[in-house]
């Protein structure tokens, strides 16, 4: 398998009045092609940030952020969204739809921007796969939380990325919802072989993943791999039951 994210010794630090914030402290990790993770912590350790930095989404204080072969310090901003157009996608917390296009154009947008034609026909396969064959005319605001949810996956997964970043991706569904978008992620991850990484305070969600990466004042205080398979072994030993 190849190596599709890798970070040593990641750093943020934000300026605050007349001192410093380290937010990030010297984080590493690497993860690949096809590896599920989940990135857990308390509120405030860092996990958003650590997820935009591993994006691209902006720089570092210090360290490094290699994603699909492309060292992302020193390019620019375009230069960072060219790599992150080719190579992956998002799902957010918030959904995050165009209000004013249909479930269809929303999911066909990336690959537009990528400058792909024609991908009308692959969109609706894309919102098939999720199971709204019957909603692609539909608004968001026609759509429950689930749906949208539904739709922002097919829209991540259009241009068939290397690597997808959800944050949070369940926080805004019920139970129910919650478990059935779960299920659709891992069944993408498994079909695509995309690299799969998860911010996440659900730590039965973190449980189906093959990684957990746990932080706490910006540092990574614990790392554990299921060698047993996703739900099994180390990982949950490491986590604490619910319930």
């Amino acid at each position: 398998m190849s190596l599709v994210l890798s970070v040593s010794n990641l750093t943020k630090i934000f300026p605050s009045g007349d001192r410093e914030i380290t937010v990030l402290d010297s984080v590493s990790l690497e993860l690949m092609a096809g590896d599920t993770c989940a990135i857990v912590g308390p509120s405030g350790s860092g996990k958003t940030t650590l997820l935009g930095l591993c994006a691209g989404l902006d720089n570092a204080t210090a360290g490094t952020v290699t994603l699909c072969g492309h060292e992302l310090n020193g390019l620019t901003e375009d230069e960072r969204a060219a790599v992150r157009n080719k190579h992956v996608g998002f799902i957010f917390q918030t959904f995050r739809l165009i209000p004013t296009l249909t479930a269809l154009e929303n999911v066909m947008v990336p690959a537009e921007l990528r400058g792909r034609t024609d991908v009308r026909a692959e969109a609706f396969g894309m919102l098939e796969a999720v199971g709204l064959a019957d909603r692609t005319h539909h608004y968001p605001a026609q759509l429950s939380g689930g749906e949208q949810q539904r739709v922002g996956i097919a829209r991540a997964f259009i241009n068939k990325p290397d690597i997808l970043f959800a944050d949070e991706p369940t926080g805004n569904l019920d139970d129910d919802t919650g478990s059935a978008i779960e299920d659709l992620l891992f069944d993408l991850n498994s079909t695509s072989g995309t690299t799969l990484v998860l911010v996440t305070h659900d730590l039965d969600l973190a449980r189906r993943t093959g990684r957990v990466f746990r932080l706490k004042m910006g540092a990574v205080v614990s790392e554990a791999s299921n060698t047993a398979g996703p739900g099994q072994g180390i990982v949950s030993e490491l986590l604490p039951p619910t319930g």
